[in-house]
């Protein structure tokens, strides 16, 4: 039987995406939905394993699609160690280190770990693209100003390698060409300086940065650290009030872009003020990452779901516009962005890395 698919895997902490690919076409895709009392019963995200992958199959049979006509299958890549963009082989030692979580728990360290039951069964590839854990830091931008704080690269790579290839396609070049600044725009905001097709800095989007819907960015650190001991809150709300609760939540009751620009368009001011504010730290974000690149900027490129915001939009490029010519790229189609790795290496466009030989 022809292997002519690519399946796709992307956990999420309560549900699996899951697409089928022919080539570059998306024919088949789901959002399978978990029940939480069905998650509860796990100690762990990898003991979650085996649940997951029959209702993947489960799927793939409704589908009418066999394994036997897959041609690789790729998975979400988790908290890895620090390593270099890419499509990436799912090995043995990667497989133990997402089973270990080696910068944490995350559903997403399910997706390499399913990609590789399904493709061993039939002795196919397995890969993952682009993971949290890409890190192509200069070493300057690891100094934080405090030598107990390292800063870390912790981004949203999946996507803002995606719309970097996307360009470089569109504007007829090669992505180790590129000197743009990519604004990933979603319930984390991560901007990062593109030197060359590589994220050599950004801000860490669960600690600092612009405000975000849900997330606070970053903080005067005095007062923060005067509501850790004022002894009115607990760690865990503290953490709350950071990621979960800050951002629009905090001021606005609400991390729903639409609903905010509806309350600005029924008059309400304080609305407007705190919208307008993401959006002016958004834009300052992108003015710092000018200097990285020491001005030899091509483009800047919006994307994420907020970037569906014509409002938010047209005020970022207000502010941005004079330092490069600014492209949209509303959403974050994740499951294309890792076909399209795939892809490149089932292509030939590009080899697969190796995850021990890349990583410390």
């Amino acid at each position: 039987m022809e292997r002519k698919y690519v399946l796709a895997i992307n956990p999420g902490s309560t549900s699996t995406k899951v697409s089928v690919f022919k080539g570059q076409d998306e024919i088949k895709t789901k959002k399978l939905d978990h029940m939480l009392e069905e998650l509860n019963k796990f100690d762990t995200i990898t003991d979650q394993y085996e649940y997951r992958m029959d209702i993947i199959l489960d799927w793939l049979q409704e589908e009418e699609i066999l394994p036997s006509q897959l041609e690789c299958v790729v998975g979400r890549g988790g908290l890895l160690k620090s390593m270099p963009s890419g499509t990436y082989k799912v090995t043995e030692t990667m497989a133990e280190d997402l089973k270990i979580g080696v910068q944490g728990q995350h559903a997403s360290n399910l997706g390499g770990l399913l990609a590789r039951g399904i493709a061993d069964r039939e002795e196919i590839p397995s890969f993952i693209v682009d993971p949290v854990a890409v890190d192509e830091f200069h070493d300057v931008a690891r100094i934080s100003g405090q030598k107990a704080i390292e800063r870390k690269s912790l981004v949203h790579a999946l996507n803002i390698k995606a719309v970097c290839h996307r360009y470089a396609i569109e504007n007829k070049t090669t992505v180790d060409k590129l000197n743009v600044i990519v604004a990933h725009l979603g319930g984390g905001i991560t901007v990062s300086p593109i030197l060359k097709g590589k994220i050599v800095d950004a801000n860490n989007a669960n600690q600092m940065g612009p405000f975000s819907p849900e997330r606070a960015g970053g903080l005067p650190v005095g007062d923060v650290v005067k509501m850790c001991f004022s002894g009115e809150y607990t760690e865990a709300e503290m953490k709350k009030m950071i990621q979960g609760r800050g951002g629009l939540m905090s001021y606005l009751g609400t991390f729903d872009g639409r609903e905010v620009i509806e309350r600005i368009e029924s008059g309400d001011e304080y609305a407007k003020l705190v919208y307008d504010a993401m959006a002016y730290q958004i834009g300052k974000e992108i003015g710092l990452c000018g200097p990285v690149l020491k001005g030899d900027i091509q483009g800047i490129i919006l994307t994420g779901g907020l970037a569906y915001s014509q409002y938010l939009v047209d005020y970022i490029k207000d502010m941005v516009s004079f330092m490069a010519p600014v492209t949209v790229y509303p959403g974050e189609d994740e499951m294309m962005a890792l076909n399209k790795g795939a892809r490149r290496v089932l292509d030939g466009e590009e080899n697969f890395k190796i995850y021990e030989e890349e990583v410390e």
